[in-house]
């Protein structure tokens, strides 16, 4: 039996009494398996507490980060216990209810092409599975590496008779489906660097694909942006007031307006429902993976500076390369009291007196370089969320290969690959 196999045959076996529980239990089980995988999964942990607290509308103080994120593993694990019992529940549409299902019902009526707009909140399979239980439409979904669990996994998405198409066809499916006046949904809070729009999501600079607001503006459609909210044994549904382009106005400025008025939106509701909403993607990714190695691609840098003079200044004329290697990427320095008004690159900065204030009780770096010789950063700062600290030692060592000239060489060649800010010498 293949490992794919394996995988699959497990997780319908494992699921396979969910099935039969109601609701209620299922939601139980799921808090208690999600309390569990908080503490096991430790990326996972890191990355959901580092985005709660790059939220700054937020406001969270580190208990609440740690709450908002255990509940958000708590809806994961709901989520994935659902869809066992999602295949077998003949009562979906009592399970699953919209609150105003007549917004969308007067449009398709008429035979209008819908956008439906949402984010991952609660259990986001449910808004497809009512939609399609009254209407034609299509949702888009990545596939997963495991075919044969992933055809299980759309067996259930489409029950209601609904199609899934691939990212890649998304596009020319959306303009079918709405020409013909059915509806396409979208989950748009995926963070996408290359997409060229930025909206300031709960306060964070974050990267979004515009096709819901291209979709209608070149289909005149209305977008509606649909909230599901977990309640006892089931979940509701409520749609927005339908929001159409003006195509009286340049395409340019209307996606922009429609997509801030969707976002503004979903990240009002997130705040009604933070432990909801997937915290464990990579919502505020800053680039592509073109320059930077996967390992070292974060968005949120802290950088500790040396409190000695000589380190200092060596150290000094380096730091814009730092901000060659992340251009958009947050990055906060950590600057000894006495360099307060020496000027210093674009970033955050947090001054401290002594290396002890330098354990901050902060969430948000993902990871951290550490000039100092402070030993107790490391252990510190990976108790909280970052993947690494990186120190001199480490940087040299990775960049040994590739004989690195100076400081800024030696950041290039041990973060960046290779043919992007440096070029390998044909004897390395």
């Amino acid at each position: 039996m293949s490992k794919e196999s394996l995988v699959y045959s497990l997780v319908r076996t494992l699921t396979y009494p969910v099935r039969w529980m109601p609701y209620t239990a299922i939601h139980r089980l799921g808090r208690l398996l999600g309390y569990i995988a908080f503490y096991c999964m430790r990326d996972y942990r890191k990355r959901a507490l580092s985005n709660i607290a790059l939220a700054k509308d937020l406001c969270c103080t580190p208990r609440e980060t740690i709450r908002i994120a255990k509940q958000s593993f708590q809806n994961l694990a709901i989520n994935c216990l659902e869809y066992p019992k999602f295949d077998v529940d003949k009562y979906l549409d009592q399970t699953i209810r919209c609150e105003n299902p007549e917004t969308a019902a007067a449009l398709y009526a008429k035979k209008q092409g819908i956008i439906f707009f949402c984010g991952h909140q609660s259990n986001w399979e449910a808004l497809f599975l009512d939609g399609t239980h009254r209407m034609e439409g299509v949702a888009i979904g990545k596939a997963i590496k495991n075919k044969k669990l992933y055809r299980w996994i759309i067996s259930i998405r489409e029950k209601n008779g609904g199609k899934l198409v691939a990212p890649r066809n998304a596009i020319f499916e959306g303009f079918r489906a709405l020409k013909r006046g059915a509806f396409i949904g979208i989950v748009g809070d995926q963070g996408m660097p290359n997409s060229g729009y930025a909206f300031p999501f709960l306060g964070r600079r974050a990267w979004t694909s515009t096709a819901p607001a291209l979709l209608a503006y070149r289909t005149n459609s209305p977008i509606l942006y649909a909230h599901t909210r977990r309640v006892s044994g089931g979940y509701r549904i409520r749609y927005s007031e339908p929001l159409w382009p003006d195509l009286s106005k340049p395409m340019e400025k209307e996606v922009i307006r429609l997509m801030n008025h969707l976002l503004t939106q979903l990240q009002e509701s997130i705040k009604q429902y933070p432990g909801e909403w997937l915290w464990q993607h990579n919502r505020w990714k800053q680039q592509t993976p073109q320059n930077v190695y996967k390992r070292f691609r974060h968005d949120c840098i802290a950088i500790i500076l040396p409190s000695e003079p000589d380190a200092f200044r060596a150290l000094l004329p380096h730091l814009s390369t730092f901000r060659q290697i992340y251009p958009l990427d947050f990055l906060s320095l950590l600057v000894p009291e006495q360099y307060r008004h020496e000027p210093l690159i674009d970033a955050e900065k947090i001054y401290y007196r002594n290396l002890r204030e330098t354990l901050l009780p902060d969430f948000r770096f993902k990871l951290v370089f550490n000039f100092t010789n402070y030993r107790p950063i490391r252990a510190h700062y990976e108790r909280l969320s970052a993947f690494e600290v990186l120190d001199l030692p480490t940087l040299e060592k990775l960049a040994e290969p590739h004989r690195p000239s100076d400081l800024s060489d030696v950041l290039k060649r041990a973060l960046c690959r290779p043919g992007t800010l440096w070029m390998p010498s044909k004897s390395s």
